[in-house]
Formats: structure tokens, sequence, C-alpha cells
């Protein structure tokens, strides 16, 4: 069922956004002369428990939605890195905590009709905060920490928006 790739032509270069456009041919042969597809860095993102047994969520505002989001933290590994080491480097950066305990929970393809991309989750336990956030010159991020019974509810009434990290907690609570 693998289509194979005719040609191939970008159409835009940028750190956060590589956009190229293929010529495609199905196993029936039938030709698809334009399918467009988005080349993004691998992501982690993190369920994390702190000692307490809170979860950590992040406030943030999300410029392609115009709104802000309750999310779990996470971000892009960068060039080179090992995803485990993104996280625990994510969660020290965004958050401030370091963990007893990371390993990984799930694979998710945010999209993966048009995407590259695959985001690692997760879980993280015995978490202690050990210094102030490092974030980057484009995050201003608001650390929350919510009882699993309050993540749960929020989860419920459709507070956690960003589909990767509500599916994420849905895999760690279950």
């Amino acid at each position: 069922m693998k289509w194979k790739i005719l040609t191939s032509e970008y159409l835009v270069k940028a750190p956060w956004a590589v956009l190229r456009r293929d010529k495609c041919e199905m196993p029936s042969g039938h030709i698809v002369p334009e399918y467009y597809v988005l080349e993004y860095p691998n992501w982690v993102n993190v369920v994390a428990f702190t000692k307490q047994n809170e979860i950590i969520l992040v406030r943030q505002y999300r410029h392609g939605a115009g709104k802000e989001f309750l999310e779990i933290p996470g971000g892009v590994i960068d060039e080179g890195e090992e995803a485990l080491f993104a996280a625990k480097r994510e969660m020290l950066e965004e958050t401030g905590y370091i963990f007893d305990s990371m390993e990984k929970l799930v694979d998710l393809y945010p999209n993966p009709a048009t995407s590259t991309n695959i985001t690692t989750t997760f879980i993280a336990k015995g978490g202690v905060k050990v210094k102030e956030q490092a974030l980057d010159d484009q995050e201003e991020i608001e650390v929350l920490l919510v009882s699993i019974e309050e993540t749960k509810k929020l989860l419920k009434d459709n507070q956690i928006g960003q589909a990767l990290h509500a599916a994420a907690l849905f895999y760690a609570l279950s």
C-alpha cells in the first residue's frame, strides 16, 4: 500500500516549518500530482508526577489557535539527541523539576496524513523542583500542580485541548 515518490520539491525550509510537494504513484498506478507534506522534528512530552503524586501541567499561549492551553510539558528533540535525554532536558527547562524515574509510555503520530514527525510520551515519577524555569525567548509557561482527580475532571470537561497531550494523559491514567 506504500506510495512511490516520483518527484519531491521543497517549497519552504525554515527552522520550524518545512513544506514539500511530492508527486506520487499509488500501488493501483494512479498518479497523485501534488501531495503536500510537513516535515517537523520529532517531539517529546511527559506525564509527570511529583513526589506528592500531583501531575505537572503547564499553561501557555498557542498562537496557531490564538488561545491558552493546559498541557503537559514537552518540546522538540534536538538533532542528535535521544528522546529520553530531550524529555529530561525539557522538564528541567520548562518546570525546574527532576525525577526519580522516567520511562517511555507511547509513540504517537501528530498527523500521519501530512506530517513526518513522531511524539514520544514519557511517564515520570518522583518529581522534585530543583531550580527555576529556563525558558526559550518565545516561551511564557505557567507551571501548575494538579491532583490526579482534578486532571481526570479536566479531561472529562474537555479542558485539555491539545490532542496529543489529552491522549498521553489518557494512556498514563488508564
